[in-house]
């Protein structure tokens, strides 16, 4: 095989700033930094130089450099790292440089760890939770990334893992050694059947947590819904202390669902405002209250307004929270919570309800499964440990039970059919990362 190329990429965000980091990773990463700074620093440590343009001589900046020699680096190979100035003109110059070194050429969004995961630094499971952690807006969502990046799941897998080899291996004694007198066959295949079951048992436990981990990645959904005027759009704007979305007295404004992300006691909460519901011959509209039906279907919680000087209305949809609105004016005798966008009568309560309803449904962020491919790995592996439970009518086909259990169980770690998880999974991380 052909030496991998040395990558290069800003590890800071792009713009105007007092620093600007290039971080580097791969084989002539010794060499280049020679070539830049005169002589390679001592290593693992900030060390103050000239860069230079190798082929020019020019001098791009007086920067701090960094050279870090693998294995013991994030991505197991040598890397480097330079903190220049953080001026546009600085960072372009260095860039170009860079790019005209030969060997060396920009990295592609996750490609740093990429190579960590193929050089054994990190586990599937454990890079996952860097993207996780990329990406986390909450406190929630910042622990459960932090609880992946520490290897919670991945430590958990590879002890089932571990525990189906030790089936699997039981079984291929089994059918081995089945003509040599001291194998007692019935007593392995008992023993065996406990052990796949015991371990099915456990992966079925964990997999009944109501797709919290999903969920807290993906936000709590909290649609409001209601008639025309019910003061939908003037609760989302207070609630989310902006101007969101339009509010006007004319019926029907809203056609479109308007979202709103919030950090509501450290959990993602999505705020939905929605279409009133009403009939309507206007077909634009009609389209518009399709659309709130069904995001009230596939909401975690839907708040049902209607106004104090309204009658309640008559489609109640599907369970949810029921919230009288415009309190100021009229006397509250509707059902559920009393609220005031104007004066802000009622909101406090009414966060500290969708709080609850969030803490209820996502946790805190201590999830084991967080994403839609390891559920559907695990989901895999009970169906196999279900056939070898039930007693297959063949050993052999007990064997290829479990050797698809063990299967499925390393496609979380990444120990096969890895290349497509990383294409998917690299391609949401950040250029530098």
């Amino acid at each position: 095989m052909a030496s991998p190329s040395t990558l290069f990429a800003p590890a800071s965000g792009f713009g105007r700033a007092a620093i600007a980091v290039i971080r580097l990773t791969g084989p002539v990463c010794e060499p280049l930094l020679a070539a830049l700074a005169g002589a390679c620093p001592p290593p693992r440590r900030l060390s103050l130089r000239t860069l230079r343009d190798p082929q020019t001589g020019e001098v791009l900046d007086r920067a701090l450099v960094a050279w870090l020699p693998g294995p013991a680096t994030y991505t197991g190979e040598d890397m480097a790292e330079l903190h220049l100035h953080g001026g546009l003109a600085v960072r372009a110059g260095v860039i170009r440089a860079l790019c005209a070194f030969p060997g060396c050429r920009a990295a592609e969004p996750g490609a740093f760890t990429r190579r960590a995961v193929f050089n054994g630094r990190l586990g599937l499971t454990e890079a996952e939770g860097i993207g996780d952690l990329i990406d986390a807006e909450t406190e929630a969502q910042r622990r459960q990334a932090l609880r992946q990046l520490d290897g919670a799941l991945g430590r958990q897998v590879a002890a089932w893992r571990a525990r189906a080899i030790a089936c699997l291996a039981g079984a291929e004694a089994a059918l081995d050694f089945s003509d040599e007198g001291d194998v007692d066959e019935a007593g392995l295949d008992a023993a065996l059947i406990g052990k796949a079951a015991d371990l099915r048992d456990e992966i079925s436990a964990a997999l009944r947590d109501d797709r919290r981990g999903e969920r807290l990645r993906e936000g709590f959904h909290v649609v409001l819904a209601g008639p025309p005027n019910a003061g939908k759009s003037t609760l989302l704007n207070a609630l989310s202390r902006r101007e969101a979305a339009i509010v006007s007295d004319v019926p029907g404004t809203t056609r479109d669902a308007i979202e709103v992300r919030c950090d509501l006691g450290g959990l993602p909460v999505i705020l939905v405002d929605t279409a009133g519901l009403r009939e309507t011959e206007d077909c634009v509209e009609a389209e518009g209250i399709r659309r709130t039906r069904a995001r009230m279907a596939s909401a975690d919680l839907v708040l049902h307004l209607s106004a104090a000087d309204a009658p309640a209305s008559a489609d109640p949809g599907p369970p949810g929270l029921a919230v009288t609105t415009k309190a100021d004016l009229a006397e509250p005798g509707g059902p559920g919570l009393s609220v005031s966008a104007l004066t802000g009568q009622g909101l406090d309560r009414l966060l500290d309800a969708i709080e609850a309803a969030a803490r209820g449904a996502l946790g805190g962020g201590d999830a084991l499964i967080t994403r839609e491919r390891h559920r559907a790995a695990l989901a895999r592996c009970v169906e196999s440990l279900d056939r070898v439970v039930a007693g297959a009518p063949l050993p052999e086909l007990v064997a290829e039970d479990l050797r698809l259990a063990v299967r499925a169980l390393g496609e979380v770690g990444g120990h096969v059919g890895v290349e497509e998880m990383l294409d998917r999974l690299f391609s949401g991380f950040c250029i530098g990362k």
